[in-house]
């Protein structure tokens, strides 16, 4: 038996039109933890999918050899008989259901065709103290976080007997306390010699807990790298990714900043679940034209309901407070009524809420602002094509054509038709709610390069992100907020990471 527990070899899968994996190979070390990087498009997801069975054999060429043994899966089911388990980006948990029902679901703990509730619960329990999770097995999923919420998938992966783990994406939507909890757990699973495949574009997790790295680009192997050289950086990886080395993360931008666009003043905001709870208390900032400005916070800060309340009151309730536009008071009580005043929002959920995935491009972008390419109630098809190609080619959005569906587009060109759906607007403040989430190193540069664009198009823009290189790197100004008040401000000359943290934290110790 050799030391590698999978070798994948000559896996080459065909979509209409698309050549997804071309002659890819693959070996996999048996009780490490192996990275899997690339751009998105590069084809990761869909190797793991033909590994575990989610594209079966007949559906792709080439060979896959586990424990030494050809396998030939027909479907999910049999690889992970054999103990190959994928956790999705997408979580496959049932919100209605227990965690111990959604642990054991499929994999039902029954005797004489009927379900044992008491050694269900009892060993759901075990294994969620095996993954740290404290919570009552009887809980709803729907009651506990995205955190939470993986480390079930953790669980489940683990009644089910794994010996490969294979996480696409894990860290994705968690912040950096339930990441740092989540890396830690995978390398409790490695002492354990349990093998484990994960992809993420967050190069320093990968940097942090990978013993070895393979990297795709366009669908083809590249190279593959071994941590324990210690020659391998984030450079390296990046360079492997992309084609060629990436020397500045970020484009280089000179600001042009002009006069106030957006203020905000003594801005409350309750929730609307708790009552009498503050959740923004009241907060004061502005932005002006040509500036780009970062808003930093931890998980729960408020960050994101102080957004969606300026936004139309998207959020909230008991609000008060006052808008500025252009040093004149505004009123935007209703998502209509901020559209209106040239405030557009890019929701961090991108999937959720910022786009139809079943629609196409073209119905995507003109979808904030119909009312443009209406005349009498009647959409001018030609002209929404017009202008949705226009975006297409200068945002370099990469589809065949703007009737292309959006679902089926990576994360970086989907986040590209969000933008474009909100310039179309013609809105002159743009909130970017985690604009790069779960997009790779070079989708993020044409994404700051655009926000740069924007900028010097004179819109007064708010970034907001879990990333604080991403804000030092992008923003002229950085505001921290912390449990919904505003704690500091910096500017980009003044700004450290540190200093961030420090007011970030400022005040989560008061009783």
């Amino acid at each position: 038996m050799t030391d590698d527990i999978l070798r994948m070899r000559g896996i080459t899968k065909t979509f209409p039109g698309v050549k997804a994996l071309q002659d890819v190979n693959l070996s996999v070390r048996r009780g490490g933890i192996h990275a899997i990087c690339g751009e998105n498009g590069a084809g990761k997801s869909t190797l793991m999918k033909v590994l575990s069975g989610v594209y079966p054999h007949g559906s792709y060429e080439g060979e896959i050899f586990f424990d030494g043994e050809l396998c030939r899966f027909g479907d999910i089911r049999d690889s992970e008989h054999r103990g190959i388990v994928i956790i999705h980006q997408e979580l496959a948990l049932c919100p209605q259901l227990s965690i111990a029902e959604n642990i054991f679901l499929g994999n039902e703990q029954s005797a004489r065709g009927l379900i044992d509730w008491n050694r269900t619960n009892a060993e759901a329990a075990e294994l969620l103290n095996r993954v740290g999770l404290h919570e009552n097995p009887v809980t709803t999923i729907s009651d506990i976080g995205v955190g939470k919420q993986q480390l079930v998938e953790i669980a489940k992966a683990l009644a089910k007997k794994v010996r490969l783990l294979i996480l696409d994406e894990p860290t994705a939507a968690l912040n950096d306390e339930d990441s740092a909890h989540l890396l830690d757990l995978l390398r409790g699973l490695r002492d354990e010699g349990i093998t484990c495949v994960i992809i993420s574009h967050k190069l320093n997790e990968v940097m942090a807990i990978a013993d070895s790295i393979s990297i795709l680009r366009d669908g083809r192997s590249i190279e593959s790298l071994d941590m324990a050289t210690g020659e391998v950086t984030e450079d390296r990886i990046i360079s492997g990714m992309v084609g060629r080395a990436l020397e500045n993360r970020f484009p280089p931008h000179e600001p042009n900043i002009g006069e106030e666009a957006l203020r905000i003043e003594n801005w409350t905001v309750h929730s609307p679940t708790q009552r009498g709870r503050e959740v923004v208390s009241n907060a004061n900032l502005t932005l002006r034209k040509g500036e780009i400005v970062g808003l930093a916070g931890l998980m729960g800060a408020g960050r994101t309901e102080l957004a969606m309340s300026v936004f139309g009151r998207s959020y909230g309730t008991d609000i008060t407070g006052k808008l500025y536009k252009n040093g004149k008071p505004i009123e935007a009580r209703t998502v209509r009524e901020a559209i209106r005043n040239g405030i557009a929002y890019a929701t961090e959920d991108r999937k959720r809420y910022g786009l139809n995935l079943i629609e196409d491009i073209k119905r995507n972008v003109s979808a904030a602002a119909l009312s443009k390419l209406a005349r009498r109630g009647w959409v001018n098809d030609n002209e929404e094509y017009r202008v949705a190609d226009e975006y297409r080619a200068s945002m370099n959005i990469k589809a065949p054509g703007v009737s292309s569906i959006t679902g089926k587009l990576s994360g970086g060109n989907q986040q590209k038709v969000v933008l474009a759906k909100w310039i179309f607007t013609d809105a002159d403040v743009l909130i970017l709610d985690e604009p790069t989430r779960g997009i790779d190193v070079g989708a993020k540069y044409e994404i700051y390069s655009i926000i740069n664009r924007l900028a010097d198009a004179g819109k007064a823009i708010l970034v907001i992100s879990s990333e604080l290189p991403e804000l030092l790197g992008l923003c002229d100004r950085i505001y921290a907020l912390s449990a919904g008040r505003i704690t500091g401000e910096v500017q980009r000359s003044e700004a450290t990471q540190e200093r961030i943290m420090q007011y970030m934290t400022k005040g989560l110790d008061e009783t």
